[in-house]
């Protein structure tokens, strides 16, 4: 499911663009998740895995 701009978390680009350029590891992403930066449904967005607790 494709969340609307409008309602992503207010990290979800930066997460994104850090992970899309290489500066950020799965793990760094699945980190943000649990810092309450993302939600893990981005987290499957952005990555393309599914989020494991």
């Amino acid at each position: 499911m494709v969340i609307p701009m409008a309602e992503k978390s207010k990290n979800y680009l930066k997460v994104k663009k850090y992970y899309d350029d290489g500066r950020w590891s799965l793990k760094k992403v699945r980190d943000a998740v649990r810092a309450g930066w993302i939600t893990p449904e981005e987290f499957t967005e952005i990555t393309g895995e599914e989020y494991e607790v």
